[in-house]
């Protein structure tokens, strides 16, 4: 036991709970009872996979540092709880600490529009320092006879011990104190995402098939993990706040014994949901979202407009359910996809989700009582939508800086942001130039003023730009900087181009004429070639979204035109 566990015995102490169901809904996992091995592992999966999301994924990711403070501070306490570091730091500051995926996104590909970029169950607050180190390294345990590439007292990164890493330069291994939250986490994000396709370059722990999906040695290696630092508290009650934020949950912490019927020594034995409350076959039950939960939309721009996935999930339900707002000086600033659902998609295997917009009409908090009704239930589910309204913001363009650290496969974007202006992350626009082909341009998130950009290697020059983002609203375009293998070939400042788009054709709009102007479909298919282009141009284009680019502003400037 560490000093840690020491300090807290008394409210933090880590035990092993054999049935730790907490308060799972009744019902939440009896599609589980009697299924064994790849079965098993598939009807967990049917039972986490789907989950509220309330707002857009970026919006989600950036609000947070507000969300972790009800899911990793210590109790009774503003000390933020990070478990890659024992800084002291306390919220709601979040100077230090970054959103960290604990199970790194490059490995399914780094989409920020997809689930996992947002799923509380495997986000934690992390030192920046410590999470530089981890970087997308497999989990492991460091070779102590081998030089150590960083050691905090809390966290290492460094050679792996033979047999583990399968061939990574280096393993990330956390204190004992977490080694088993860390081992349930990653249980949890192969089962809720066996579907995915991971990337062929981070595959050191995972297969690409829904089952196993764990490797060999890294399924030896958490099972160790997790039978030796049990569930603990910490653990539980974190489980309990994201179901309340986002109404799934972790199985691995409710019912520890799980992963030995998946992977471990109950391997092609039946499982039975132990002390789970199965309710009579024919008992209506609404298992999502939670009683009482608080459906949070976070801050929104005056003017602007954010929606939220309420996931339902139900069994037995009979009929229709029906949503209710309750009646008062806010309720005109939520609308929903809809006053009622049919019983049947809720209980379908996939649920169903509710769309609800918050679009305030004036500044500050807002907030409105749902009520979910009949559908054969007793009484009714209430959910809380709160939101907040803030004046919309004016943002300067940040200035993008030579990169560092180039690599043949990789290199770090860097860039200043305005002084005094908040921002909420950072959207880095990278553009790739292969020989003739259509430059291929992607937008990739960042929380710090830099950003290592990987795959270096499939490009033979390429160029960045940065926007700052805070409430959904994006600054003007930075300068561009350009890179190729022989390093930087120069920091150049893109000429203002803008095209508005008009029904059946577009208008440029630039202080000086443009020169090698391209237009290419959605498809990357080349459609038009102009020479110049020039203040009020206007180019007839069928209806379709486009991508433009000059000589001058070789960022792509994307257009639709109805």
């Amino acid at each position: 036991m560490n000093r840690l566990r020491l300090a807290l015995s008394v409210l933090l102490c880590s035990f092993a709970l054999p049935w730790a169901m907490a308060d799972a809904p009744a019902g939440y996992y009896t599609s589980l009872s009697g299924k064994k091995d790849s079965e098993l592992k598939t009807a967990v999966y049917n039972c986490i996979h789907n989950f509220t999301i309330s707002g857009s994924y970026s919006q989600v990711y950036s609000d947070l540092r507000y969300t972790f403070q009800k899911t990793d501070l210590y109790p009774n306490s503003q000390r933020w709880w990070d478990m890659y570091s024992d800084i002291t730091l306390y919220a709601p500051s979040f100077t230090g600490l970054n959103r960290e995926h604990s199970f790194p996104k490059s490995w399914w590909g780094g989409s920020t529009s997809i689930p996992p970029y947002v799923d509380l169950n495997h986000l934690y607050p992390s030192e920046m320092k410590a999470n530089t180190a981890k970087s997308n390294w497999p989990l492991g345990e460091v070779d102590m006879n081998s030089p150590v590439k960083f050691n905090n007292g809390i966290c290492k990164v460094g050679y792996p011990v033979n047999g583990q890493g399968n061939g990574a330069q280096s393993v990330f291994e956390p204190d004992d104190e977490y080694k088993g939250d860390f081992a349930r986490t990653y249980f949890y994000m192969v089962t809720c995402y066996q579907d995915l396709t991971w990337n062929s370059s981070y595959t050191w722990m995972m297969s690409s098939e829904t089952y196993p999906t764990l490797k060999p040695w890294a399924v030896e290696l958490l099972l160790k993990w997790h039978r030796e630092d049990g569930v603990s508290q910490k653990e539980i009650d974190r489980n309990e706040a994201v179901y309340k934020i986002q109404n799934n949950r972790n199985p691995f912490i409710d019912m520890p014994e799980l992963a030995e019927y998946i992977w471990g020594n109950k391997k092609g034995e039946s499982f039975t949901p132990g002390s789970v409350v199965i309710p009579p076959a024919t008992t209506p039950e609404l298992m999502s979202p939670s009683a009482n939960m608080n459906l949070e939309f976070g801050q929104v721009a005056l003017g602007l407009s954010t929606t939220a996935k309420l996931y339902l999930k139900g069994v037995n339900l009979r009929g229709t359910l029906e949503f209710t707002l309750q009646r008062n000086d806010n309720a005109s600033m939520f609308r929903l996809s809809s006053n009622t659902v049919s019983a049947s998609l809720a209980n379908a295997e996939n649920g169903y989700w509710l769309n609800i917009d918050y679009t305030p009409t004036a500044l500050g908090e807002h907030s409105v009582e749902l009520y979910i009704s009949e559908g054969g239930l007793t009484g009714s589910r209430r959910v809380i939508l709160r939101g907040e309204c803030l004046e919309k913001p004016t943002l300067t363009a940040c200035t993008a800086t030579a990169p560092s650290d180039v690599q043949a496969d990789s290199y770090i974007a860097n860039w200043t942001a305005p002084a005094g202006e908040v921002i909420d992350y950072y959207v880095v626009t990278r553009t790739r130039y292969s020989g003739s082909s259509t430059p291929v341009t992607e937008e990739l998130v960042a929380e710090d003023n830099y950003l290592e950009i990987t795959g270096f290697a499939d490009s033979d020059r390429e160029a960045y730009s940065v926007q700052s983002c805070r409430l959904g609203v994006r600054s003007p375009m930075s300068n561009v900087v350009f890179v190729d293998h022989s390093g930087i070939t120069g920091v150049e400042v893109a000429q203002p181009l803008v095209v508005k788009s008009y029904p059946g054709y577009v208008r440029f709009l630039c202080s000086e004429p443009q020169h090698g102007c391209r237009i290419f479909d959605a498809s990357g298919k080349q459609v038009q070639a102009i020479d110049v282009v020039y203040q009020n141009l206007d180019i007839e284009l069928p209806f379709g979204v486009y991508l433009i680019v000059t000589e001058e502003h070789p960022v792509p400037v994307k257009v639709a035109v109805r």
